[in-house]
């Protein structure tokens, strides 16, 4: 299909929606699952099937680095991920650059998903309503330089990870967010010219280091979260002078009753 779709421009789109479609299908076994049955020809049958999801990532990933062949490349086409389970998965250092990316209703809920060194600048990717209950997800080294980018989903358990990631410009939206468990970190995160916005968050479990973080630019907007009884956690340099580019909460003494 990968191949129909480098040679068959007019018609590109369709061949890629047909990858998405497959990774968009109900997926009850993971790798590590017991089906009810629990037989070894059932597990063989997940795992076969799961080899086959990592395969279509890759390729997807494959056409989306900056090494791809301009001609074949497939950034710009739209990304359809709506409600698809991923246990694992590699997007390491694709271009997300045009084009409608949608991880809406996605479950990561087990293995290792990476967006290590990927490239958001262009285009709408959304990743409203997911949930991140398990195993990890790192945006090690990405950066977010142009695109509108929505967060907005249950971060319930696993960890997530933006590492030394770069909010250069764009929008990010955590608004509406649910921090109840597991980990999403900032550490050494870079915000120089990005809007990320975490109004209506709700803070109420898990962490949400911030340590190492530099803000030199754009806006970092915590002024109204829906829930703030574990609030993010920063170094204190940060707490004791908060840079203009970083606004929190007022503090309860100075909070309207």
């Amino acid at each position: 299909m990968a191949g129909l779709a480098d040679d068959w421009t007019e018609r590109r789109q369709t061949c890629i929606d047909v990858l998405c479609a497959y990774l968009r299908m109900l997926y009850p076994l993971g790798p590590e699952e017991n089906t009810s049955v629990g037989s070894s020809m059932d597990h063989a049958g997940g795992q076969a099937n799961r080899e086959v999801r990592l395969t279509v990532i890759r390729t997807i990933r494959d056409h989306l680095r900056p090494d791809n062949p301009p001609e074949t490349s497939w950034c710009g086409y739209d990304l359809d991920f709506t409600g698809a389970v991923f246990d694992g998965g590699d997007f390491s250092f694709a271009r997300f650059s045009g084009g409608k990316v949608s991880f809406k209703g996605a479950e990561f809920s087990g293995g290792k998903v990476t967006f290590r060194g990927a490239t958001f600048s262009g285009g709408k990717v959304t990743f409203h309503g997911a949930t991140f209950s398990g195993g990890k997800v790192t945006f090690h080294g990405a950066t977010f330089s142009g695109s509108e980018v929505s967060f907005n989903g249950i971060f319930s358990g696993g960890k997530v990870s933006f590492y030394e990631a770069t909010f250069s410009g764009g929008e990010l939206r955590f608004i509406g967010a649910a921090f109840s468990g597991g980990e999403v970190s900032f550490r050494g995160t870079t915000f120089s010219g990005s809007e990320v916005n975490f109004n209506g968050a709700v803070f109420s479990g898990g962490t949400v280091p911030f340590h190492g973080a530099q803000f030199g630019g754009g806006l970092v907007d915590m002024r109204a979260p829906a829930a703030w009884s574990k609030p993010p956690s920063f170094d204190d340099s940060l707490l004791t002078t908060p840079p203009a580019v970083l606004l929190l909460p007022d503090p309860p003494s100075k909070r309207k009753s």
